[in-house]
């Protein structure tokens, strides 16, 4: 089964680019991320005649996710809990079925938290602790887990171009950081870095300042897994090519094969 992430960076303004990355990627399943549509909006039908079942939590011009897959998708959550009162729409998760059982699958999409002297930081900080003590309750039932999307976190030094230039940004804060490393020490996998573990690979790059012409790139957008999962995971690979497209998303698609 190859399970994709990619922030499309609005789904509508690139659809097809996008289509023509499925066509060409063939993912089994594919969390999206920064939508920038309404669920009612959202281009399913296009999807749809791909082979595609959407499931879609979107609002109005930001945020937006959605899990597309080629079996149904079931046991669908809209939302992380925790704080009713967020109305940001940043989570969705779902159960695929195999010949082998379940697949449950989320698309994130973190808060960015800039500026980090602002209330988004703070936020940010929040949410990511309401994903970790979710994730918690999601590994009690020891399931096939993929946790896949823009994290808004660099993980390390060694994901990004230079750390001193986003040292004080919230992507690379020591806070953020430790708040990815919590939920990773759950006991999740970070599948690219489970099969890759050279340095300085990418899955954004800012469209200012020539930083994909320079290699100025972060890697933030991330597959982790559970311990079911990680025991089958064959590859994860980063779709670079997709950044030098004519109106290209900022970010990349990462997917991951697993023998399920």
């Amino acid at each position: 089964m190859k399970i994709a992430t990619f922030n499309v960076n609005s789904v509508k303004a690139r659809l097809q680019n996008v289509l023509n990355w499925f066509e060409q990627a063939n993912p089994d399943v594919a969390c999206l991320q920064e939508i920038k549509c309404e669920s009612k909006s959202f281009p399913a039908l296009e999807f749809e005649s791909l082979g595609y079942y959407c499931a879609v939590s979107g609002q109005k011009t930001y945020n937006g996710v959605a899990l597309l897959s080629k079996n149904k998708i079931t046991d669908v959550r809209i939302g992380l809990p925790g704080d009713d009162s967020d109305e940001q729409a940043r989570y969705i998760e779902g159960v695929i079925s195999t010949k082998t059982g379940a697949v449950r699958v989320a698309s994130i999409y973190a808060p960015n938290g800039n500026p980090a002297d602002s209330q988004k930081f703070p936020y940010k900080l929040k949410w990511m602790d309401r994903l970790i003590a979710h994730t918690k309750t999601l590994l009690t039932h020891e399931e096939v887990l993929v946790l896949a999307g823009d994290y808004n976190v660099i993980p390390t030094t060694d994901d990004v171009w230079d750390a001193t230039v986003w040292e004080n940004d919230a992507l690379f804060k020591i806070e953020s950081r430790r708040k990815l490393r919590e939920l990773v020490n759950l006991g999740l996998t970070d599948a690219f870095r489970a099969c890759n573990a050279k340095a300085h690979q990418y899955t954004f790059w800012d469209y200012q300042a020539g930083a994909w012409q320079k290699d100025y790139g972060i890697r933030i957008d991330h597959l982790l897994l559970s311990p079911q999962a990680a025991d089958r995971l064959k590859t994860c690979v980063i779709d670079k090519h997709m950044r030098a497209q004519d109106k290209p998303s900022d970010h990349v698609p990462i997917w991951c094969e697993l023998q399920v």
